[in-house]
């Protein structure tokens, strides 16, 4: 079929008739299907079962190191978890502090006590007239949520196929010393799943902000998540980058098993140079006596190492590589060629995402959801959760089975097709 911009206004409504009708079909099949997250399937979840099994009773919870994981103390966190997720997050295991659950409880925690007692005896930001933070977009709105809890002015700057726009970053920091983060999710972003090149990583390792207390918040959330052995992207560690380029204190690297385990009750780290590990420890003292060290050695026992985990992970692809190409086959069969949209073909992450013509993503958004279809909310990945175009669309495919996805997949294309006639009838009104 030609594009729909070339097509008739007499060919536009006789389509719009036929695809109302499959519409109507749906609407009829009482439909419940739900891609609003990033959620695990069930069937993920199960392949981490194990890990309820690798501790019991009778158990000696003791580290090498002689540390008894019932009790108190080890504040960063067992010897043994530090050197996994090291592994894990390719940094050396006296560069990171092993936390609880989540990464995002890590993140809120790096930014309020950057509002309450400052970075590494800054003025803290509270006391400050301006606080802003670049947000790369579109882009993760738990990031966006943050900063926008603490009253932190988020400025939009726009990703290009290799990153962030760094021309306009590298001005921004230079220029403004109120500007004192930026959020990244620098492989298989959200919801891009881009992965940023070597000379992007380079040239956020030399930024010369004007604030001293600036840091690059550096989500490495999907470091381990590739769809296919054989087509991997990869990622210049941004620590020793940084170190390279004598900035060995800008950036805070963050991760956790939250995919890779359980969810709900994996382990997250925080990488860093000394010196800003040194003043994160002096919170974390007062804040906790310690994390779950107990969970931590149960991560440990079940993976073994790094190759156990990365063994792991071929099973969370084995789960989830059918339901990627699963949607960007159904996309590239039901609206290649009309003109009315693009999307993205990540090769790891969580995500796809979609851009349609502008003005259209809350209108077919609201219709999938009319349908059965709830998706993640159009303007979600914009800070303030306003996207100038209106066309960003994120796409979860982990969620649903395959065939409700693959389902939900031709009810969501559908739902392209009558919004963008629509739209395209009413500029010809």
């Amino acid at each position: 079929m030609k594009p729909y911009v070339e097509m008739t206004k007499e060919e536009l409504q006789e389509l719009r008739k036929e695809l109302s009708a499959q519409y109507k079909e749906f609407q009829g099949r009482d439909l419940k299907l739900d891609m609003s997250r990033g959620k695990p399937s069930a069937e993920q979840l199960d392949i981490s079962m194990g890990m309820m099994d690798v501790l019991s009773s009778s158990d000696d919870l003791t580290c090498d190191d002689g540390t008894d994981c019932r009790n108190y103390g080890v504040l960063d966190g067992i010897k043994e978890a530090k050197e996994l997720l090291a592994d894990m997050m390719e940094v050396a295991p006296d560069h990171i502090i092993i936390y609880g659950n989540s990464s995002l409880n890590v993140m809120y925690d790096t930014v309020s006590r950057s509002m309450t007692h400052g970075v590494m005896g800054s003025t803290p930001w509270c006391k400050l007239d301006k606080v802003k933070f670049l947000c790369p977009v579109p882009g993760y709105d738990r990031h966006f949520s943050i900063t926008e809890y603490f009253g932190i002015e988020m400025v939009n700057v726009p990703m290009t196929p290799t990153g962030p726009d760094m021309e306009l970053v590298e001005q921004l920091v230079a220029a403004d010393d109120s500007i004192k983060g930026i959020w990244c999710v620098p492989k298989y972003s959200n919801p891009q799943g881009i992965s940023y090149s070597d000379e992007t990583v380079r040239r956020f390792a030399r930024l010369k902000p004007a604030a001293s207390d600036f840091r690059i918040y550096w989500d490495n959330a999907y470091t381990i998540h590739h769809l296919y052995d054989n087509e991997q992207d990869h990622l210049i560690e941004i620590l020793a980058e940084c170190k390279r380029a004598g900035n060995p204190d800008m950036v805070y690297k963050f991760a956790s098993t939250s995919k890779v385990s359980f969810p709900g009750s994996g382990i997250a780290a925080i990488a860093a140079s000394e010196n800003n590990l040194t003043d994160i420890m002096k919170q974390l003292k007062i804040q906790t006596i310690g994390h779950d060290k107990v969970n931590q050695l149960r991560h440990v026992r079940f993976f073994g190492d790094i190759h156990g985990m990365v063994e792991h992970m071929r099973k969370h692809a084995d789960i989830m590589r059918p339901k990627f190409e699963a949607v960007i086959e159904t996309l590239e069969k039901e609206l290649g060629g009309l003109s009315v949209g693009e999307w993205t073909c990540p090769k790891g992450g969580y995500f796809i995402s979609f851009d349609s013509l502008d003005g259209c993503a809350k209108t077919i958004v609201a219709k999938c959801k009319k349908a059965g279809l709830v998706m993640t909310g159009a303007g979600a990945t914009y800070p303030y959760g306003k996207d100038p175009h209106d066309n960003n669309i994120r796409i979860a495919p982990s969620y649903p089975t395959l065939p409700d996805l693959k389902q939900a997949m031709e009810l969501f294309a559908l739902c392209v097709k009558i919004v963008s006639i629509d739209h395209i009838l009413s500029g010809r009104a």
